[in-house]
C-alpha cells in the first residue's frame, strides 16, 4: 500500500499531521507493506529565499492579517503541536523560500533518506529556528543525512530536481489539492489536514481490506443451497 503525502517544509500544521500519521501507522499490523512518499508543495512560492522580517511580520503583512490574530494562530497551533510532543517557537522561526529545501528532500529520497530528511527540516524550522533557505544549513544538513557533499553542492549551482518538485505541485493541482498536509491513500482515498490519528487509522484498515479482499477457499455452499464444509450457525450445529 503506498501513501503519498504532500506537504510543505513551511507548513505548521505538517508536522503535526506527520505525526499524527506516524501514530496509526505505528500500530497498523500490516506497517512493513506501506510505502510512505512525500510530496513537495509550496504554501508561498513568491517568497525569497531569506525574508527579512519575523514570521508575525510575514504573517500580518504579507498575508493581511492583524497581529494580534496571528500570536493567537501562533498560541493555538503551539498548543496542539506541544500535544503531539513538539516544541513549536514560533518568535524564533526564520521565514524562508522551501523551494531548494525540497530539492534536498528529492536528493535524499534518492538515498533512502527522505523521511530523514522531511523531519529534520520541519524540526529544525518550528524547533530550532534554522534558515531553511540558507545554503550553509542545507549542506550541514546533507552531511548529517550522510549524503555526499558534492551532491548537495550541486544543488546550489544546477536546477537538479527541480523538475521534480515542479511535478509535484503540478500533479497537486491536477488531484485539486489546495492545502496541506494532504495524504493520498492508494490514490483511492484523500485526507485533507491534520487529521486525528483515528482517521489515519481508519484510512489505512480500509484501503488494506479494499486491496487485499479475502478469499474463500475449500468446500463453499453452491447455488443449489448444497452446504459446504459442516460448520455451527445461528440454528445450531449440523448433525
Amino acid at each position: 500500500m503506498k501513501i503519498e503525502i504532500w506537504s510543505d517544509v513551511a507548513c505548521p500544521w505538517c508536522y503535526i499531521g506527520k505525526r499524527r500519521f506516524e501514530a496509526a501507522l505505528a500500530e497498523f499490523p500490516h506497517r512493513d507493506q506501506v510505502e510512505v512518499q512525500w510530496r513537495s508543495y509550496q504554501l508561498d512560492p513568491t517568497l525569497p529565499e531569506h525574508y527579512d522580517g519575523t514570521e508575525l511580520d510575514y504573517l500580518s503583512t504579507r498575508k493581511g492579517l492583524a497581529p494580534a490574530q496571528v500570536t493567537q494562530m501562533f498560541d493555538h497551533v503551539a498548543a496542539q503541536a506541544k500535544g503531539e510532543g513538539l516544541n513549536y517557537r514560533f518568535d524564533a522561526v526564520v521565514v524562508a523560500n522551501s523551494f531548494t529545501a525540497h530539492r534536498l528532500i528529492h536528493l535524499a529520497a534518492a538515498h533512502g533518506r527522505q523521511d530523514a530528511a522531511k523531519e529534520r527540516l520541519l524540526s529544525d524550522h518550528f524547533e530550532h529556528g534554522k534558515d531553511i533557505g540558507s545554503p550553509d544549513y542545507l549542506a550541514s544538513l546533507g552531511a548529517d543525512l550522510g549524503l555526499e557533499a558534492d551532491d548537495v553542492a550541486e544543488l546550489f549551482s544546477t536546477d537538479k530536481y527541480a523538475d521534480d518538485v515542479r511535478r509535484d505541485f503540478a500533479e497537486a493541482r491536477a488531484l485539486g489539492i489546495s492545502g496541506v498536509p494532504f495524504f493520498v491513500v492508494d490514490r483511492k482515498y484523500g485526507l485533507s489536514g491534520a487529521q486525528p490519528a483515528a482517521s489515519f487509522t481508519m484510512a489505512l484498515e480500509q484501503a488494506w481490506q479494499e486491496s487485499h479482499p479475502l478469499v474463500m477457499v475449500g468446500n463453499q455452499a453452491d447455488a443449489n443451497d448444497k452446504p459446504g464444509a459442516e460448520a455451527c450457525g445461528p440454528d445450531g450445529c449440523p448433525v
